[in-house]
This record gives structure tokens, sequence and C-alpha cells, in this order.
């Protein structure tokens, strides 16, 4: 049974999925391990169950088409949450206190008097403190919880929004003042950091509309998808110091070389640690999902799992139009069913119906 690795992943996958074959390459894979490949360019083939996401996006993974063709999609949801939340807080200081032009500038010293051209030239980098300032997270999910613990650590006033914020989320950071809308959040932040997932919704969410709610001289921080801001605006906003500076993950033709923008290359969870929980996590949920059929952290499927209560068990995935039940137990997620039936009887019919996407006999 071949679980093939589009993408390198970390080794820790390899002792959790023992007893399966590890390849690059496999044209018949029953499972598929994957962190930034772009599955739009994947021919899909017959024998794929599953597809795990080593991180917490998936808009390389077109997971409503796999959805229609029974393929779970899995991520790993705060897996690299440390990870991230670490680079967040290094980059609010590398904008504050100045870090990249002080160090490019230092690099490029030369002469015997370098260190009298330190103290004369010092000034120019002058920055500013966080203590006291205000941080409004835009998403308070497991990354956005966590530099918000942080960021309260280092004596800030942390404001956030977040629409789909839980109870139990909510509870876990008091000390966040929660707003119900973007431009109230916005309008006392010195620093604003997006952890929002790219949807038609948040698609250049900080444009020039938005960017007026923002009080002068914001510096906006960006390790969640690039797409979330227009990067035309921010300039226009950096040239007016409307925004002080832009810090990003995300380097391009319009990011790069740009006065006031900062950029590093997508580093938000490259650490050892969150490549190995990342890959700890995605190999755990494809082996349930294969050897259990339990669906846990599912972008395009729903969540269930359930204990093992006899010798044999079924799942069906269908179109959830309530015109068919098959018993056991079942949920349902953005049109989509999924039923496991526990039997003592392997010799079980299941027959053909345009709902049902895909049956399979698990053990």
């Amino acid at each position: 049974m071949d679980i093939l690795k589009l993408n390198a992943i970390s080794k820790v996958a390899n002792g959790i999925l023992e007893g399966y074959n590890l390849t690059d390459a496999s044209e018949n894979p029953i499972g598929i391990l994957v962190r930034s490949f772009k599955m739009a360019e994947y021919e899909v083939p017959a024998s794929l169950l599953a597809v795990a996401r080593a991180g917490a996006g998936v808009n390389n993974i077109p997971h409503d088409e796999y959805a229609k063709k029974g393929i779970c999609v899995f991520n790993t949801p705060g897996a690299n949450a440390n990870a991230v939340k670490e680079l967040v807080i290094a980059y609010m200081l590398t904008g504050a206190r100045n870090l990249y032009e002080a160090m490019t500038w230092s690099q490029n010293l030369t002469g015997d008097d370098i260190a009298k051209q330190v103290e004369k030239g010092k000034a120019q980098f002058a920055g500013s403190e966080i203590t006291g300032k205000t941080l409004c997270i835009m998403g308070l999910g497991a990354i956005g919880r966590k530099v918000a613990k942080a960021a309260y650590g280092l004596d800030m006033n942390v404001v956030g929004y977040d629409p789909y914020l839980s109870p139990a989320a909510k509870e876990e950071i008091p000390f966040v003042k929660v707003y119900n809308n973007k431009e109230d959040a916005y309008k006392e932040a010195d620093f604003i950091t997006l952890h929002m997932p790219l949807t038609p919704e948040t698609d250049k969410m900080v444009n020039k509309e938005s960017i007026k709610a923002m009080k002068d001289g914001v510096i906006i921080i960006n390790a969640a998808r690039g797409e979330l801001v227009n990067i035309e605006d921010i300039k226009e906003a950096l040239a007016s110091k409307k925004v002080r500076k832009l810090v990003c993950d995300f380097p391009d033709t319009n990011t790069v070389k740009s006065e006031g923008i900062i950029v590093a290359p997508h580093i938000g969870a490259s650490t050892e640690e969150a490549e190995d929980n990342c890959a700890e996590m995605a190999a755990k949920e494809l082996k349930d999902y294969i050897e259990n059929g339990n669906i846990k952290n599912s972008v395009n499927m729903p969540n269930i799992s359930v204990e093992k209560t006899s010798a044999h068990r079924i799942t069906i995935i269908s179109k959830d139009n309530g015109s068919e039940e098959f018993g056991g137990k079942s949920a349902a997620k953005n049109g989509i069913r999924y039923t496991i039936i526990d039997t003592e009887n392997s010799d079980i019919t299941i027959y053909k119906s345009e709902n049902i996407i895909k049956a399979r006999l698990v053990y």
C-alpha cells in the first residue's frame, strides 16, 4: 500500500506509517502526504482514499472537488502554531526596532573606522518599543491565540477580530478585546497581524478602504497568505506614511526591493519542531482513516470517530440530501454525509445509487 509524498516530509511520519510504502513516486497510492505541491495539477488515481496536508492552509488542494470523488482531505491545525507565533513576534520587533535596515546597513560598512561610523550613523535606526502598544490580531485560531498570549506576556494590549471564534476559544484569551467588525479592531492598533485563511471574503482584506480605518504609522505583519494584502494599496499607504511598514512572508515581484516592505521566504513553519509536529499529525490522520475509517481534522468531510464495536466496519460517503439513510453513525458537512457502520456480518450488499459517492469495507 503506497503513501505518496508529493513534498519532502519529516521522517517522523515513517515510524507512524510503518508497514506502508512511503514513496516519492506511485501511480496508485491510497494516501498522499503533501505540503505546498499544487494538487490542481495532479491527476487523481482511482486508488486514492485521502490526502493529508502537513500544515494548516489547504488552498493548494482542490478539496471541494476531491469531496465529490470521495477523497478525504486533512490538515494539521495547530501543529506549526508555535513556530509561526515566534516568527510573528520576531517580525513585530523587526518592524518596531528597524532591525532589518540596521543590520543591512551594518553589513555594508567598510574602512578602518567602522566603530566611528556606527556611533555617527546609528541614530537613523532609532525605533519604538512594543510594551504598552496595542496589537490587533485578525483571526484568533490556534496561531492567533498563541500570538495573543505571547504579546500579552510582553505587556502589550491585545485586541482582535474573528467571526468564527468559539466560546471555548474565547475563554482561553480573556485579556483580548474581541470586536464584532474589522474596522473597530483596526482603529486602535499600533500593530496588525493577519491570521485568517484565504477565502473570497478575506482576499485582499487589507486594502485602500480598510487602511483608512487604521491608525497612522501602523505596522502590518502578514505570515498567513500573501493574497490577504493588496500590495499596490499598501505601497500607496507606505508612501504617504499612513502605514509604517509591511513585514511579510511572501516574496514576489511586487514585494521584493520595495521601500517599507520587509519580506522573508515563507518560513513561518520552517522549524524542525514544526515540521515534525505536522508530519506526525498528518501521518496519524491518514493511518486512522485508512485503517479505522475515522475522520479527524478534515476540511472537506465531516469529522467523526467511532470506537470499534464489531468485527467489521463499512464506511459510506454520500450526498447529503436526506433521501437515504444507511444506519450506523453519521455526520454531514457541506453537502457530504459520512457514515460508519459496525457489523458482525461482512457479507453486506450496498446497492448502487446516484447519492453514494464511495463505499468501502474497512476491515
